[in-house]
């Protein structure tokens, strides 16, 4: 069966799942958060095959999310390190994680998120940048922005005072 390609649809929540929605790439970049850089470390980490692991780290690197530098010329050995848009992606490695330990880890969580300072177990939450309020319906919700089309702004309706063609 042939998969969708999300990478045309105007949806970012779409778009994003073409770059990261497989398991593999999610689990590649957990690994990156954890330090890991190198194919080996990848490959031991994730019981992966060497050339699907090549493919992932590839779509990772050309979506922008890692970098590849060249460690050793002889023998050629590339590293993997997170960009600036890879590191961006750690509040939604965290989110679901916590999400998970609620809500799929009957036993018990296996990992938890801590204060580095205390030791605290945290529990994150998506706060405003603007108000600094938490973000949670209904006092928060999405709305068509400057680039949707139609469609979407049926679906979502616009921002109060704000006028659409």
């Amino acid at each position: 069966m042939q998969r969708k390609s999300f990478s045309e649809m105007t949806c970012t929540i779409a778009r994003t799942l073409e770059l990261v929605g497989e398991w593999w790439s999610i689990l590649i970049l957990r690994d990156a958060f954890q330090g890991l850089t190198q194919f080996d470390q990848f490959q031991k980490s994730l019981g992966i095959a060497p050339n699907m692991l090549s493919r992932w780290l590839s779509g990772l690197v050309e979506a922008g999310l890692l970098e590849r530098r060249r460690y050793s010329e002889r023998p050629p050995r590339d590293e993997y390190v997170l960009t600036d848009r890879g590191r961006d992606f750690r509040p939604v490695l965290w989110s679901l994680l916590a999400w998970g330990n609620r809500h799929f880890a009957p036993e018990g969580a296996s990992v938890v998120l801590v204060d580095a300072a205390s030791g605290a177990v945290a529990d994150p939450m998506l706060v405003d940048r603007v108000s600094g309020r938490p973000m949670t319906a209904p006092a928060f919700r999405s709305a068509a922005g400057p680039a949707a089309d139609e469609r979407t702004r049926r679906r979502h309706g616009t921002v109060p005072g704000e006028a659409h063609a």
